[in-house]
């Protein structure tokens, strides 16, 4: 069992008295993660929300019904929980209870409905984390940082869905299953979606786009629907947690690009599989494209599991000077560069330096960049 960095996190959330919420993709591990966190528990309540008559449990319930519910038990798991209408006020009312000794925690595969539905009327009432695919560190504190250096190609290529990394060999399968069928389901059952058949066409759009701005006006007319379709979609596949925006970082310097935007994807394999393009690295002219969404979307855990609240941009200027990813914390901009081919010589740009004289710069190559990750 490859131990996940959100466990102790979680269990050191339970003294706070407050549910637990666990939010990300479908196939990452949430499930895994309920079952191993309720090992210990004596008497257990597990709801998965994806069943009907699980759903029917938790719905329109009072805060007396819910206190009844809940009390027999000193664990309480509820999956899926998108699913239940109005799940939002639900967990408000199971909040406001304060039950002490029952440990609540819940997870859901898209913040579709937990976004709007939870956290405005559950406000202080909740503990909100993000649960991604294996992150290196993960992997190399199961078996070693050598043992995922070698097997660094791969993962550009297949990416870090569990069942991707534990089952290797039937990785191109996982990964289309994944892609055409799992990942987009709460998307596909969402209300707003007028035209499923337009996911693809964009997703596809989007990973050939892959470390470049990206424009919404473009794509609308590569796409053949309006712009504000585009950013609705593209809007839906962050609250799945397929893919994440990286705004441009702009301190009103003139020459700077101050409204552009990148989006990434959260794991690489799931981006080759919308491509199918599994070719290896030797093959491949977008290998720089991958070492670099791979770097930032470890990057996006790393902080995620440590408690970092950093912000982190891209930055360009109409020139096209730019730098791959500023991360700015407490005031302080680290700026960072992305080479595959560690005989690439990059310094940061003079116009970054002389504007923003205390940041530092650092290039992420193959042989550097355990320290970035971990």
């Amino acid at each position: 069992m490859i131990e996940r960095q959100l466990k102790h996190i979680i269990i050191q959330d339970f003294n706070r008295n407050k549910v637990i919420v666990i939010l990300g993709a479908r196939q990452t591990g949430k499930t895994t993660l309920l079952n191993e966190l309720s090992t210990n528990a004596n008497q257990l309540l597990k709801l998965n929300c994806d069943d009907y008559d699980d759903v029917q449990i938790l719905e329109n319930r009072t805060s007396s019904e819910l206190k009844q519910l809940l009390t027999p038990y000193d664990m309480v798991l509820i999956d899926e929980a998108q699913r239940v209408t109005d799940i939002g006020l639900t967990l408000k009312k199971i909040g406001d209870l304060k039950l002490n000794g029952v440990k609540i925690i819940v997870t859901g595969s898209s913040s579709l409905d937990i976004a709007n539905r939870i956290n405005e009327p559950a406000t202080g009432r909740l503990i909100e984390h993000r649960m991604f695919p294996f992150s290196l560190s993960e992997l190399a504190r199961h078996s070693s940082q050598r043992d995922e250096s070698r097997l660094l190609s791969n993962r550009l290529i297949y990416g870090m869905y569990p069942e991707v990394v534990t089952d290797p060999a039937h990785a191109r399968q996982l990964l289309s299953t994944l892609s055409n069928n799992y990942l987009y389901k709460d998307i596909l059952s969402y209300k707003g979606m007028k035209k499923p058949e337009m996911l693809q066409k964009l997703l596809q759009a989007l990973a050939l786009q892959l470390g470049s701005e990206v424009s919404y006006n473009e794509l609308s007319n590569l796409l053949g629907i309006d712009r504000e379709t585009v950013e609705n979609y593209i809007g839906l596949l962050e609250k799945c947690f397929v893919v994440f925006r990286l705004p441009s970082f702009s301190r009103n310097q003139r020459n700077e690009i101050k409204k552009g935007k990148k989006i990434y994807f959260y794991d690489n394999g799931i981006r080759n599989a919308i491509l199918s393009n599994f070719a290896p690295l030797e093959l491949r002219t977008d290998t720089g494209m991958l070492w670099e969404n791979f770097m930032i979307s470890e990057r996006v855990k790393r902080n995620a599991y440590s408690g970092s609240y950093a912000n982190l941009y891209f930055w360009r200027t109409h020139d096209q000077k730019e730098i791959d990813l500023i991360e700015e914390e407490d005031g302080q901009l680290h700026t960072f560069e992305f080479k595959w081919n560690q005989r690439s010589k990059v310094t940061m740009p003079q116009t970054f330096s002389t504007s923003y004289p205390n940041s530092t710069f650092t290039v992420i190559t193959p042989d550097s960049f355990w320290p970035f990750v971990s």
